[in-house]
């Protein structure tokens, strides 16, 4: 059950006085024909903004953008009239549809804000933009895979314009988490946090692992740490 392993490392870099940014896939100035996407996943990027710092009012359309803050706060303002922070634990979910315009700067002026924004193609073009964003508390991401993004809106997910499932999870020392993969889908499972091993691979902090013809995703943690899984056409 081998994986195809992403190493932290080895993913491209965006460094400003403000940002460092890393991307598991091809994104903006950084291009790598070998690492375009993985199934629908089509940008991972783990950002780390300085205090005070932030992505200035920009556009997107026809993309899903999902944020998950790890640490600190995050503020969002965008055309659709939505302002909000984001703060740890909590889950953004953006649809740019037909054009949206936004803005993402750290709240606080003395902290660091740490996210992953991730990027997924919708299932078709054209859609109303729209805004949705909650929180999932510890106890319902310790030990355990929650379903944080989903077409359905299941379980109180967010519902994403794609055949997508979204989990995280904070997992304990020695704790241990399985997924099962329907025929001709992919899994990637990113280590936001600590360390992980997927499919009987050791994986690091920020460390990456795609999974293809398989039926299931098996993620132990024996220090513990926090992921993201996600199910991908």
């Amino acid at each position: 059950m081998a994986i195809v392993h992403r190493r932290a490392a080895e993913r491209g870099a965006t460094r400003l006085p403000w940002l460092d940014g890393r991307h598991t896939f091809s994104f903006g100035d950084y291009h790598d024909p070998s690492w375009m996407q993985w199934g629908a996943l089509r940008v991972l990027n783990d950002d780390r903004v300085a205090p005070g710092g932030g992505f200035p009012t920009h556009p997107h359309r026809d993309m899903e953008i999902l944020t998950w803050v790890l640490e600190g706060a995050l503020e969002h303002s965008d055309s659709m009239g939505t302002g909000a922070v984001i703060r740890a634990g909590e889950a953004q979910l953006m649809s740019a549809g037909t054009g949206v315009t936004h803005s993402e700067f750290n709240h606080s002026k003395t902290a660091p804000v740490r996210l992953l924004q991730i990027w997924f193609p919708p299932s078709r073009d054209g859609l109303v933009p729209g805004y949705q964003q909650r929180q999932f508390t510890d106890d319902e991401l310790r030990d355990q895979l929650r379903a944080i993004v989903t077409s359905d809106g299941r379980d109180g997910s967010l519902v994403i314009h794609q055949d997508v499932q979204a989990y995280a999870a904070r997992l304990s020392p020695e704790a241990a988490v399985t997924h099962a993969l329907s025929p001709g889908r992919h899994a990637w499972v990113q280590v936001a946090k600590g360390r992980a091993t997927v499919n009987g691979t050791p994986l690091d902090e920020g460390d990456g692992g795609g999974v293809a013809g398989e039926t299931m995703v098996a993620v132990t943690s024996p220090s513990g740490g926090e992921l993201l899984l996600f199910d991908l056409p």
